[in-house]
């Protein structure tokens, strides 16, 4: 049977083994976090290659949390790319209805993280940010990567925090000056749960407070590879299954991990899109659940919500015909203005698009517990979640379309 890789969670041991040395992220007590608050034990993700036989005796060993084989994650593409007006000015719709553009909040002293295509480190929306970049695409993690060659990743970034450009105000927390980039997906959009787990434990360790991802599992791909090596449909559908599982479970650990990690005062929020496989437009009732990672426990999943008919940014919101249904909150998502690969803005569509306006507006909230002094993991979810609204959506929209609603900055 062929081999395959296995990421593998190890709690309070040191193990050798066969986990090679360059493929270890041990993951000590984050720097700054209070004496004795319930910070996580010592955590090491590793990856181990074996055949699934091979797996109960791994997972018998002394220290294993858990293992889970790396498969195949994909970009959630934009169902909608569209050149920017050139003569737009002020904030973007998006930035509008979260009403960041009213909030005293910028996002400064704010770490965030991105887990998507990279960046343009060169595009004028990004001046003065320090830009730490990391490339998950390769085994190395190169700390030299991180350079977007798709869009996607410079799209979300710009909602997060970018600068204005030319006029017009793209981001929600602006003031946001040190920014994790983790490239976990290729120029074709593709990557492994692997790039993005070593990804993410990067992320909490490096400090950020918020964790943007928009992508997903792809299970035809997997279910396609297993097909490719022999297995028979069935047979390929069933293991496809059951390493989708273990993946849940494995982003579930890490979640719940990033909740912890720094103890009260320095918690991770992790924003995730739903995803965009709905068809409303073709029928009321196509409706597909939140795509993982975002449907893990500890996640929060983000739904696309846009402007209806002549309506204003704050009023008249509807869910996005693509909007994967189940999510925890709702962002802006249709026709968002923001960086474009290369220079200047354009206008995508999707639930990637959501879940940078949510990461940017738990920015701002951050911020403001932080100067408050009242910042703690619950405190920081609860005012999240508290902020969102269903007042500015349509009536007859579906409470589980939404979920609690659209997010809002604090005023």
């Amino acid at each position: 049977m062929k081999k395959d890789r296995f990421i593998v969670l190890r709690q309070n041991i040191s193990h050798q083994g066969s986990v090679r040395a360059e493929e270890n992220s041990a993951l000590p007590p984050r720097a700054g976090a209070r004496a004795g608050a319930s910070a996580a034990p010592r955590m090491t993700l590793g990856v181990e290659t074996l055949d699934h036989r091979e797996l109960p005796e791994l997972l018998r060993e002394q220290g294993v949390h858990l293992a889970a084989p790396s498969i195949p994650m994909r970009l959630i593409r934009p169902v909608r790319r569209s050149e920017a007006s050139s003569t737009a000015t002020g904030p973007t719709w998006g930035v509008q209805a979260v009403k960041a553009d009213t909030s005293p909040q910028n996002g400064k002293g704010v770490t965030v993280a991105i887990l998507d295509t990279g960046i343009d480190p060169e595009h004028p929306a990004f001046a003065g940010v320090n830009l730490v970049r990391r490339d998950f695409t390769l085994e190395s993690g190169d700390a030299e990567g991180g350079v977007d060659a798709q869009g996607h990743g410079t799209h979300c970034a710009g909602t997060i925090f970018g600068r204005d450009v030319a006029g017009q105000r793209i981001g929600v927390a602006p003031g946001v000056e040190r920014a994790l980039i983790g490239r976990v997906l290729g120029a074709d959009g593709s990557g492994s749960s692997e790039g993005i787990a070593r990804a993410l434990a990067w992320a909490v360790q490096e400090g950020a407070h918020v964790v943007s991802m928009s992508l997903g599992m792809d299970f035809p791909g997997l279910v396609a590879e297993l097909v490719r090596r022999g297995l028979p449909a069935e047979l390929a559908t069933s293991q496809a299954l059951l390493d989708y599982r273990a993946n849940l479970d494995l982003f579930g650990a890490l979640a719940a991990y990033a909740r912890s990690y720094g103890g009260d005062t320095t918690p991770t929020l992790l924003i995730a899109a739903s995803g965009n496989e709905s068809r409303r437009q073709q029928s009321p009732d196509w409706e597909v659940g939140v795509a993982p990672p975002a449907t893990s426990d500890g996640f929060i999943s983000v739904a696309a919500v846009g402007l209806g008919k002549d309506k204003a940014p704050g009023q008249g919101l509807t869910v996005a015909p693509f909007s994967n249904t189940g999510a925890t909150l709702s962002g802006p998502g249709v026709n968002v203005t923001s960086a474009k690969l290369g220079g200047g803005l354009v206008q995508y569509s999707g639930t990637s698009m959501a879940a940078p306006h949510v990461a940017g507006v738990a920015a701002l909230w951050f911020q403001s517990l932080i100067e408050s002094g009242d910042l703690t993991r619950n405190t920081v979810e609860t005012a999240l979640k508290g902020s969102a609204t269903r007042k500015p959506l349509i009536a007859g929209v579906d409470r589980l379309d939404v979920g609690l609603g659209l997010v809002l900055a604090p005023q």
